[in-house]
């Protein structure tokens, strides 16, 4: 448990010390006029409260990732700490910070345009296309897992179909309604449920002081067959760093009064996912310890909703499990819904079409909700389609970090700015992604060995492309 609260104290001061460091570098102006105030339309561009606000940001970037991704990560031992603590603070925290304040301050654009700004209107097209098909992934896988855990806590009749139906049909509404309609109302009760959740677990640990292995003792029994290197990167995903985040703040920065209030919701928010994930990756430490990976009733591997099912309701009680069991499943409901929120606008900008009216709005949803349900219907269909989109789902959404971080490092090069804080993480994600696709088994399955040498060139070429444009740029 040392090991755990050192990590917890690590994070919490990271916002206060490393996240005013990068609020400096980035110099917010309260005198600035906001998009929610110059291009107000009732519809996205609309001026909430700051609480409100964090409170939709939180909820927006903490999906499976921080909880399923937590799990999965866990079993790669206590090193998953190091990745949820110095991944959040340095990499996943600066990556969205930058993203929604370069959304404020270029009219509330989405992320391709941002691409498109600093990386060119070529990288900003495949950008496009690589966005929209993470969106519509994001929409589809996160309509899953919170079915089947809403299915294990009602009647036989409602199963899993039942509460995908109603669930897309959320996402309907969500995506078409102006954002302060239900977006705005519902997801500050849901983030209650889901702190709730976070801090009834985080109780539970301190009072049953469970022996969690500590980093000096190396890192406790490691039960994935995978290299941790790039395994765990990609697995624990959303609770360290995550290219979806860059997609969801534009909502917010179109919604915010004030450049300052930037920190508390963007860092702030990706610094309380990453508390989140911490949180699970140690009861999902305990858990492993005392029951193994392998249901001994099923014969298999426990699923993210079986040990999220199991660890509250055994720690919490059947009221407190069923509290904590509705903040897990909002987490990925409201994510789903603003992905394919997020697909709307994106698109939306790339076609110059305005959103007030909605006719304009059902002209893109339509055939958004009509791939979305294929892609869905794979995945219940085929016996391992859940699991198929689910990887290229994390795949796709580090990579669009991978995208995010150069374009802030060509921002920061050209204001003349600490560039190093966003490089680094930079480098550290395409060497993540550019192995992963090379030894991973939906990708090249290519040997360790030529994946990591594939990797570093990949990393190298990048490093060297981006000091050849700099010295162009006279910088």
């Amino acid at each position: 448990m040392v090991t755990f609260t050192l990590a917890l104290l690590l994070l919490v001061g990271g916002y206060f010390l490393y996240g005013r460091y990068v609020e400096r570098v980035f110099s917010p102006d309260a005198s600035r006029l906001t998009p929610a105030i110059t291009q107000a339309d009732g519809v996205d561009f609309i001026r909430m409260p700051n609480w409100k606000i964090f409170m939709i940001q939180f909820l927006n970037i903490a999906g499976l990732g921080p909880i399923f991704g937590a799990i999965m990560g866990a079993q790669f031992g206590t090193a998953s700490y190091l990745w949820i603590v110095l991944g959040t603070i340095f990499a996943g925290a600066v990556h969205d910070y930058f993203s929604g304040m370069l959304s404020i301050r270029h009219g509330g654009e989405s992320l391709p345009e941002i691409i498109g700004r600093f990386l060119g209107g070529r990288t900003k097209n495949i950008f496009c296309v690589f966005a929209m098909i993470l969106m519509v992934l994001v929409g589809a896988v996160f309509v899953s897992g919170p079915a089947e855990l809403l299915a294990g806590m009602t009647p036989a009749v409602l199963d899993a179909f039942f509460w995908i139906i109603v669930i897309f049909l959320y996402y309907v509404l969500a995506t078409l309604m102006p954002v302060d309609k239900i977006i705005g109302r519902f997801y500050p009760i849901f983030a209650i449920a889901l702190l709730f959740m976070a801090l009834g677990i985080l109780f539970m640990l301190y009072v049953k002081l469970p022996d969690l292995p500590e980093m000096w003792e190396g890192f406790g029994t490691k039960y994935d067959a995978n290299p941790i290197f790039p395994m765990m990167f990609i697995s624990i995903a959303c609770g360290a760093i995550s290219g979806f985040h860059a997609t969801q703040s534009p909502l917010m920065a179109r919604c915010m009064g004030n450049e300052k209030h930037g920190r508390p919701i963007f860092y702030g928010a990706m610094v309380a996912e990453g508390v989140v994930a911490l949180i699970w990756a140690a009861a999902a430490t305990w858990f492993f310890q005392e029951n193994g990976i392998i249901d001994q009733v099923t014969g298999k591997a426990f699923s993210g909703a079986a040990v999220a099912t199991r660890i509250s309701n055994d720690w919490l009680g059947t009221f407190g499990g069923i509290l904590a069991i509705l903040g897990i499943v909002a987490a990925p409901i409201t994510s789903g819904d603003t992905a394919l929120r997020s697909a709307r606008l994106i698109m939306a900008d790339f076609l110059h079409l305005e959103q007030k009216s909605i006719r304009n709005r059902l002209i893109i949803c339509i055939p958004l909700f009509i791939v979305t349900i294929a892609i869905l219907i794979y995945s219940l269909t085929d016996a391992n389609g859940f699991k198929i989109i689910w990887r290229y789902f994390a795949w796709c959404n580090q990579t669009m970090a991978v995208f995010t971080l150069w374009a802030i490092t060509v921002y920061l090069t050209l204001k003349r700015k600490n560039l190093y804080i966003t490089l680094l993480p930079a480098l550290l994600m395409t060497c993540v992604c550019s192995t992963y696709i090379c030894i991973a088994p939906e990708g090249l399955s290519l040997s360790h060995a030529w994946g990591y040498a594939i990797g570093g060139i990949c990393t190298l070429v990048g490093l060297v492309w981006f000091l050849c444009w700099k010295r162009k740029q006279h910088l």
